[in-house]
């Protein structure tokens, strides 16, 4: 794997300074490969050193150095080119051939199957720039950028910069775009996107009047699917927002979001081109839960701009800085800025348990991470460095005060707008700004791994509290107990509801902190510790609040205190203090009462995670019958075409086991019967159609009927996916095939084949695939790229087999691997550690 390490990185900082780059590149010379000419300008504070440069080409066409001609086969091996005997200002030219990727990195080229167009994007983080140009591939050698693009004239080509000029198409119809000359960046932030891409333009204008340039852009063959009036709409409110926020106005100039095929993750913040899964391009009818999913994303990418984009971490120990800055803020402007004002909601749901269960794993590790290469960050974009991270800094907030935290940021982006940081820098500012020293805050919180569990000690004397505290703990391998800020709520039950009587703000230090102020307060309904979403802890109930939620929990006011208890009531689940089947009947019973359509969504894919996983044999069956069953009833009763029907009728297609459920979705996907406001549309129909094949229902014949009418990218990767599904042992062999032995799939469509690859329900088919697993991991990890590699090893693990034999293949082969990659091994520990879990959870369900 091409690999870099941190002190590396430092080494080549020391010595560098880089100026600038001018690359220019040709897109019209072939299918697999692009013409790249760089020119890059750097001293060197070391003259009569040598360093190298970071290039992954086919082949290198010329390389000079300060008018000296290099041979390439001396100079390059593949990923890195050699320079010796730097002056003190140095100029260096480099032309090679470089490819085009079908990974999802560097410069990846898509054919849309409609129209058998070819669209272009880039993906760079964290070190896949030089897969494009050449160049000093770190955070901290930033630069600026000029780029010079020769592409066909019915090509829309997008970077960083508007184009300066455009030239008129030559005979051959090609047009050479010359941009202007970017700020000082990061490597990882440039980009480019080409191809006959539709766009849609706007404008921002801000509160002193300064316009900015918008664009919103995705395939042509999805054009009619864009909504673009509400993307523009979140994108203004997000500028709004932010620029009163920052005090700091939007640095890039344009600010364009485009949509892309095959891309990694949800979006990348390019600064002023931020690139995004085009999936948020909706198809076909989604839940308003998705649009506000988007909509964090936007603001997400649009936060990064200042915290990530202006200033920007000196190395990836810092990722957090960019990811959970990013996070909060977005969740902040969701809530105070936006129509999704229970942004914090979905948050608690979400974003939290994914940084709860992220940080219980044996490879958690602190906020601010030891970072020592690219293998090891390349698996740290995980549920610390984002969710773990903004939930720490709204804890901060809390601690030191809003306006103190903002005035702090405000500092950090005046004094180092356009160059690199770290976290002192960072906390430097917040205590001048706060008057605290943080030193002991970071310490506690960014410094050291695990979560805490927080639950009342309730002393009750005829319907009074005569002793209230609050208990900390924390797990055997991570004991640091630490300072939380939290709130503590009483709840009683008025006319139907559960309504917030008291609430006290404190703060919780080491083992017990007593609440005199409680004391003397009659009984509550139900206790909740962390009321308002204070601090990142695990939280339990009391025996007498988990009955009154098992029976009420629908009966919250609000929303946030009912997504707290739900977030506990998974968690006691997750740690087996709470039987698989309790969870079970706490979600159908509660569920029907909930209004948030996140909470919704969340519950149900928990419910069936749940009966997945946590469930003890015996019961899985009866488990998924009740949850077809209710899913059968709400699809009926819940209100024609809401959000709430859709999302009981998804849930149905995947939970239905019995032929009475199965036979409503076979009739629903050939029409024989409706259901009052429900659109079978395009998305639905590969929903409905993939449990059919996952049962044996339906088989290759339906598959390709339905990708007939669904002839598209998306078509293509359900279609993948579902042929992976089938319950045939040819059909495991094949996607086995497609993915492991073959090299030759996109990642779109390796992802969609690992997704249908393990079904639940098809355990002795996978168990022939155990012992070929172990015996490719260092063989992929060696050949395949980071993300393809990652993909591979995470999705392909045995999971699906919940038993003891599983975790021993694993113990045995981390035991008999000799030289293990960290990043491989972190993998596959996090695989066991979900089994183990797993298996507990499974005991305390039998029991």
């Amino acid at each position: 794997m091409n690999n870099m390490t941190r002190d590396e990185a430092q080494q080549r900082a020391r010595l560098l300074h880089v100026d600038g780059y001018d690359v220019s590149l040709d897109l019209t010379v072939g299918d697999t490969t692009f013409r790249s000419e760089s020119t890059v300008t750097f001293s060197c504070l070391e003259p009569g050193a040598s360093t190298y440069l970071d290039l992954t080409a086919e082949s290198v066409r010329e390389v000079t150095l300060n008018g000296v001609s290099l041979s390439p086969d001396e100079v390059f091996d593949g990923n890195r080119l050699t320079l010796s005997s730097l002056v003190a200002d140095n100029t260096l030219h480099v032309v090679a051939d470089c490819v085009f990727m079908n990974t999802g990195e560097g410069l990846h080229r898509f054919v849309d199957p409609v129209d058998k167009s070819v669209y272009l994007y880039t993906q760079f983080e964290t070190f896949d720039a030089h897969r494009m140009y050449a160049c000093f591939d770190q955070p901290d050698l930033k630069a600026s950028f000029t780029f010079t693009v020769t592409a066909p004239e019915d090509w829309q080509v997008v970077t960083n910069m508007a184009a300066d000029t455009v030239t008129e198409a030559d005979a051959a119809g090609i047009r050479t775009h010359a941009f202007a000359t970017t700020k000082r960046m990061s490597s990882y932030i440039t980009a480019l996107v080409a191809g006959p891409y539709h766009g849609v333009f706007d404008t921002y204008t801000a509160a002193d009047g300064t316009t900015i340039p918008l664009g919103i852009y995705c395939r042509s063959s999805l054009a009619s699917h864009l909504d673009s009036e509400s993307l523009f709409e979140v994108t203004k409110q997000g500028f709004d927002f932010f620029h009163e926020l920052f005090d700091f106005p939007y640095p890039f100039g344009k600010y364009d979001q485009l949509f892309v095929p095959e891309f990694n993750a949800g979006a990348m913040e390019n600064a002023g081109a931020v690139t995004f899964l085009e999936d948020y391009v909706f198809r076909s009818k989604v839940t308003d839960y998705a649009y506000e999913r988007r909509a964090e994303t936007v603001l997400h990418e649009m936060a990064h701009m200042w915290f990530g984009d202006l200033v920007t971490m000196r190395w990836w120990d810092d990722l957090w800085l960019n990811e959970s800055f990013a996070t909060y803020a977005s969740v902040l402007c969701q809530s105070e800025a936006t129509r999704w004002t229970n942004a914090w909601t979905t948050f608690a749901n979400v974003e939290k348990t994914w940084a709860y269960r992220q940080d219980q794993l044996p490879s958690t590790h602190p906020i601010a991470a030891d970072i020592v290469d690219i293998e090891a960050v390349k698996v740290n974009f995980d549920g610390i460095t984002y969710a773990k991270g903004a939930s720490v800094l709204k804890q901060l907030v809390a601690y030191v005060g809003r306006d103190e935290f903002f005035t702090g940021i405000r500092e950090y982006f005046k004094k180092h707008a356009w160059g690199n940081t770290t976290l002192q820098d960072l906390l430097q500012e917040l205590e001048a700004a706060s008057g605290r020293d943080l030193a002991s805050w970071s310490r506690e919180w960014l410094e050291t791994s695990g979560v805490n569990t927080l639950r009342p000690a309730l002393e009750v004397t005829d319907g009074v509290y005569t002793g209230f505290a609050v208990l900390q703990e924390a797990a055997a391998d991570y004991p640091t107990l630490r300072s939380h800020r939290v709130g503590v709520g009483l709840y009683d039950r008025v006319e139907g509801q559960l309504v917030r009587r008291r609430f006290v703000e404190m703060d919780v230090v080491g083992g017990r902190t007593e609440v005199p102020q409680l004391v003397g307060e009659a009984k509550a309904d139900v206790v909740l510790v962390n009321d308002d979403d204070l601090a990142y802890a695990k939280i339990r109930l009391d025996a007498d609040s988990l009955a009154a939620i098992t029976t009420d929990i629908g009966a919250f006011a609000d929303s946030l205190p009912r997504a707290l208890c739900w977030t506990a009531a998974w968690d006691m689940t997750r740690d087996a203090e709470m039987a698989a089947s309790d969870y079970l009947t706490l979600v159908l019973s509660g569920i029907s009462r909930e209004t948030d359509i996140g909470v919704v969504t969340a519950l149900l894919r928990q419910a069936q995670g749940a009966l997945t996983f946590y469930t003890a044999q015996p019961h899985i069956e009866a488990g998924w019958r009740r949850l077809a069953d209710a899913a059968y009833d709400a699809s009926y009763a819940a209100a024609p075409g809401s959000d709430h029907q859709l999302a009981w009728v998804r849930t149905l297609a995947s939970a239905a086991r019995d032929e009475h459920h199965l036979d409503l979705i076979a009739a629903l996907l050939d029409g024989s019967e409706t259901i009052e406001g429900l659109s079978v549309d395009t998305e639905l129909r590969w929903t409905l159609l993939r449990r059919l094949v996952v049962s044996g229902r339906a088989g290759e014949a339906a598959i390709e009927a339905e990708l007939d009418l669904d002839n598209t990218a998306a078509g293509e990767r359900h279609a993948f996916s579902a042929r992976a599904a089938i319950p045939t042992a040819e059909a495991k062999a094949e996607a086995w095939a497609q993915v492991v032995v073959g090299n030759e799939l996109p990642n779109a469509l390796q992802a969609a084949v690992i997704g249908g690859f393990a079904q639940p329900e098809q355990t002795e088919l996978l168990r022939a695939y155990v012992e070929p697993y172990f015996a490719c991991l260092v063989d992929v990890w060696k050949n395949r790229t980071h993300e393809i590699a990652g993909n591979i090893v995470e999705g392909l693990y045995p999971g699906a087999l919940v038993e003891q034999a599983t975790l021993d293949r694993t113990d045995a082969y981390l035991a008999e691997t000799d030289d293990l990659p960290p990043a491989l091994r972190r993998l596959l520990v996090e695989g066991k550690d979900s089994i183990a879990r797993a298996l507990r959870g499974r005991l305390k369900d039998a029991s």
